[in-house]
């Protein structure tokens, strides 16, 4: 009954959502660690107890993402030993090292220094307290680093030579590293996070503001989430263009599945929208802008862009899903550059806080940055195939000797221990949305404030 299931096929999907579970977090994380740090500068440097306010509720939230990352960044490296034995026995002597550094470098500092964040308010002093924040928020950017240069080598490998029995070995590291787009994939993904963090903030502050709630505390969250849209935005559209044009240098198969192009030829045009037939090698029912493509790739309106048909069946990615996942990544990312210049406008107008319809907007966009992430990594991964390490090693090689009935297995126990484990953390974090951010008290040795649920009432002085 089972013996047609693919173990490949099955793996992959696996794969492919345990890490679609897991990218969300660092996603939030990242930018929710530095804008913490932010906040908590603001709140020590103005004493505006308002601040505490939205620091405290965010915190929380901070810890609660940041344990549901671990837990699924965890399984997710189990999978390298039970579903890709041979990817990890090809690649373990260069991603080993890439993975071990992350743990040691980055995981321990966050980790350490999360529990000073939420319980040493009134235990240290304020330079160690503020410290400690820009300690969680440098271990994310540094955790980001590392597992951001090991992906960045599956899509450019560098710095290595092939061993007896084809294993990878390390020559250079510095290479390895920082391989060939590695520059280019870490700004676009870190401040993707911003982005994904600054629309949530936003939109929680939008809604409030719509519920007539925490009003001067959702005024906070709302401007500073609407600055990061204004002036990260367009930021991260100079990024993405300039990590298009790295893979369309070394990976120019994955450029022509993202513009559905087929035939080679010089001033190609971009497709706005189509069908990529894969059978018939032609994408249906195009609306193109000529030229467009070669002006953006190449930045001369009559350059050559490579189509699909240069290489073989076997080594072009999935068009469809490759295809669509780009232009919903580029939808979303066209419409918070609208957005942060709309929040422009109407700030110079005097009508950020009290335009009914631009709040539901923000609200509206909430997940926004979630949703242009996935669709980012779909690009990225399903973009690559046939291959895990580009042009080294066939996903079809690596993965392990199992039973497809064993991974189905697998596979369902996953999705309902992450639907209990992660439904419950996403209710509780939408519980303290909905609750919103407590008034804070000052009191204390050190002049801070304090909310009620960290208040320990043996330490507090009459």
């Amino acid at each position: 009954m089972f013996a047609h299931l693919d173990p490949v096929v099955l793996s992959r999907i696996q794969f492919a959502f345990i890490i679609a579970f897991h990218i969300l977090f660092p996603s939030f994380t990242i930018g929710l660690a530095s804008w913490l740090a932010v906040l908590q500068w603001r709140w020590l440097k103005t004493g505006n107890n308002v601040y505490g306010d939205v620091y405290h509720m965010w915190v929380k939230i901070f810890a609660v993402t940041f344990g549901m990352g671990v837990v699924s960044g965890v399984v997710m490296s189990f999978q390298f030993g039970t579903n890709w034995a041979g990817f990890s026995d090809k690649a373990g002597n260069i991603l080993g090292p890439l993975l071990g550094y992350e743990v040691l470098t980055a995981f321990f500092l966050e980790a350490s220094f999360l529990g000073v964040m939420l319980f040493g308010l009134n235990r240290v002093g304020r330079k160690t307290y503020f410290a400690s924040n820009i300690i969680v928020a440098a271990g994310t950017l540094i955790s980001a680093f590392w597992i951001l240069a090991a992906n960045s080598w599956m899509q450019t490998p560098a710095g290595f030579r092939i061993g007896r029995n084809g294993l990878l070995f390390p020559v250079d590291w510095k290479k390895i590293i920082f391989n060939p787009s590695f520059p280019y994939r870490f700004p676009h993904m870190v401040t993707a996070a911003y982005l994904t963090t600054a629309f949530v903030v936003g939109g929680t502050g939008a809604w409030y503001l719509l519920k007539n709630r925490h009003v001067s505390q959702a005024r906070i969250m709302f401007g500073m989430a609407m600055i990061m849209a204004v002036l990260v935005a367009p930021l991260q559209l100079l990024f993405g263009d300039a990590h298009g044009r790295n893979t369309f240098r070394y990976q120019p198969e994955k450029v022509a599945a993202m513009e559905g192009l087929w035939k080679s030829e010089r001033g190609a045009p971009s497709i706005l929208f189509g069908w990529p037939d894969q059978k018939e090698e032609v994408t249906k029912y195009a609306i193109e802008i000529p030229k467009l493509s070669s002006l953006i790739l190449t930045h001369d309106p009559n350059g050559l862009v490579r189509g699909l048909k240069e290489w073989p069946k076997g080594e072009r990615p999935p068009v469809p899903v490759v295809f669509f996942a780009f232009r919903v990544m580029v939808a979303l990312g066209v419409l918070m550059i609208l957005t942060g210049l709309t929040a422009l406008v109407l700030f110079l107008k005097k009508r950020l806080f009290d335009t009914k319809w631009f709040l539901r907007w923000c609200v509206a966009m909430s997940p926004a940055g979630f949703l242009a992430v996935l669709a980012g990594w779909c690009v990225t991964e399903t973009g690559r195939q046939p291959w895990v390490i580009e042009g080294i090693l066939r996903t079809s090689d690596a993965v392990s000797p199992v039973m497809g009935f064993s991974v189905a297995l697998s596979f369902c126990a996953f999705v309902l221990t992450y639907a209990v484990v992660f439904g419950a953390g996403t209710y509780f974090i939408l519980k303290l949305i909905r609750k919103g951010p407590a008034q804070v008290e000052t009191y204390g040795s050190h002049g801070l404030a304090q909310p009620p649920l960290f208040t320990d009432p043996a330490s507090k002085k009459d």
